[in-house]
């Protein structure tokens, strides 16, 4: 059966839900919503094979007016990005008194040769793969682990290399960094963000 989590943001007016299967590797597909920095519906499809590295990402981010896609797979030759968009998304920031963010994709998608994992900006769903991939469920404490990933800015879908690291702190926390930024995550037995200081916590049933 389908499994279901879903998060309420905390940095942000907006949530998210995934609906997925990962009893081999990981199938899943959510929506997730915001309104930073203007109200978007963003709906994804990802695929991951068995050893939880990404093989594939669907994206299709909507606001009024705009909607952009981008599609990215990952080959025996590297990651293939495609992208789509109707609209202008830079226009409706500009109205808004945000800066233009360019282009959905990449020009240069050999840039992320050396990822295996995708982090879709905002979903807290996607720490979860190089968690898995690399065991950190299973690590012993202070073991930092560095990871490439082909980062997907939300709402823009520009894609650009990203490095991480990811830190077991023990049972159920794993420190998440990358630059300047770190956060201590709270996950469940399964590798699933619970809370995510400063952007999501999980909402079970009531």
């Amino acid at each position: 059966m389908p499994k279901s989590l879903f998060w309420t943001r905390t940095d942000t007016a907006g949530s998210e839900q995934v609906v997925f299967d990962d009893r081999q590797g990981l199938s899943a597909q959510g929506v997730a919503l915001a309104v930073d920095p203007i109200p978007y519906t963003l709906r994804y499809r990802l695929t991951a094979d068995a050893d939880w590295s990404t093989r594939r990402l669907e994206a299709e981010v909507e606001g009024a007016g705009w909607t952009r896609s981008v599609r990215l797979e990952r080959g025996g030759d590297g990651w293939q990005v495609r992208t789509g968009e109707e609209g202008n998304l830079d226009a409706a920031l500009d109205a808004t008194g945000h800066p233009p963010v360019g282009l959905p994709g990449t020009g240069e998608p050999d840039q992320l040769a050396d990822a295996l994992d995708v982090d879709l900006g905002g979903s807290p769903l996607f720490n979860t793969l190089p968690i898995r991939r690399i065991g950190l469920g299973r690590a012993p404490a202070d073991l930092a682990r560095p990871v490439t990933v082909a980062w997907v800015l939300v709402p823009s879908l520009l894609v650009v290399p990203a490095d991480q690291v990811y830190t077991s702190l023990g049972p159920g926390r794993i420190r998440f960094a990358s630059g300047t930024f770190t956060a201590d995550l709270d996950v469940d037995p399964d590798g699933f963000v619970v809370r995510y200081p400063g952007l999501a916590e999980r909402v079970g049933a009531r």
